[in-house]
């Protein structure tokens, strides 16, 4: 069976600095449609009327965090199994773990190298 192209991504990251550079990263490195939210609770309103393919997500946003978020979308008709990757500065091993456990492709390592986001992102989604 082959994969359903990667090219839409709901993107929600609260720090403007950081979502400019994976903006700028995704969008021209990496040729994927974006649909950027500045919270948790926006990626959640946004999901059914986008229809992304992937989710990616900052860990910690104020109000509604990443993990929350996802797994308030996976409460959506339709959208129970769309693939997450969290971006996150928070690496221990048992963070990591929960992030997995609850359906993560792929935790991303802040800060990260916006010259191979693109790419980290599309070995996640063909290892899926």
């Amino acid at each position: 069976m082959t994969a359903k192209p990667l090219n839409r991504i709901v993107y929600a990251e609260d720090e403007p600095d950081i979502q400019e550079v994976a903006t700028l990263a995704l969008e021209v490195i990496g040729e994927f449609e974006l649909k950027v939210c500045n919270t948790g609770q926006e990626a959640v309103d946004a999901v059914v009327e986008y229809q992304p393919d992937l989710l990616l997500f900052d860990v910690m946003m104020p109000g509604m965090d990443g993990p929350t978020a996802f797994q308030k979308i996976r409460q959506i008709p339709g959208m129970e199994t769309i693939p997450v990757i969290f971006m996150t500065a928070k690496v221990q091993p048992q963070e990591v773990s929960f992030y997995k456990e609850i359906g993560a492709l792929e935790v991303i390592t802040k800060p990260f190298d916006p010259m191979t986001l693109a790419q980290t992102v599309r070995d996640a989604w063909s290892r899926q």
